[in-house]
């Protein structure tokens, strides 16, 4: 599994946001890619790069998620479509190649480099996806994105 840190800058994005239980994002996300893509199109806005989702945990198993797309400029929304932003900062990026349901050996492989090189995570992580979910789901490359920091830093 291939890692690299790396400094971002804040990227405006276009979303959808939704509350699910543990367990919904799965169907959730084809849905909201689609609808991004569809709000984009009709407003003439080509997405700025790969569709990404983060979850960010709340209350009782369930997490509050944004799905959609890059953009170079920000966005007005529908109400449905919002605008949004990825943060600018230091970031981990672990590479990991296979089908989604094995991820979680990705997010295992940030949390043994967060304990191996003193750091720590600033915030939730999100995911993007390099590969349209509709070849061999074993070569899909996701990239996950950690914000971190450095002991002392």
């Amino acid at each position: 599994m291939r890692t690299e840190t790396r400094a971002t800058t804040e990227q405006a994005t276009a979303v959808r946001r939704a509350t699910l239980d543990q367990g919904q994002p799965a169907g959730w996300f084809p849905r909201a890619f689609g609808e991004v893509a569809d709000y984009l199109h009709r407003h003439g806005i080509a997405p700025y790069g790969y569709p990404f989702a983060r979850c960010h945990r709340v209350a009782d198993g369930r997490f509050e998620v944004e799905a959609g797309f890059p953009v170079a400029v920000p966005i007005d929304g529908n109400g449905t479509i919002e605008p949004s932003s990825l943060p600018r900062g230091q970031v981990l990026a672990v590479w990991h190649v296979g089908a989604h349901e094995t991820v979680g050996t990705a997010y295992r492989a940030v949390d043994e480099w967060l304990r191996n090189e003193s750091a720590a995570s600033t915030g939730d992580p999100w995911e993007v996806y390099h590969d349209l979910p509709t070849g061999d789901p074993l070569r899909r490359r996701t990239e996950i994105l950690q914000p971190i920091t450095f002991a002392g830093a």
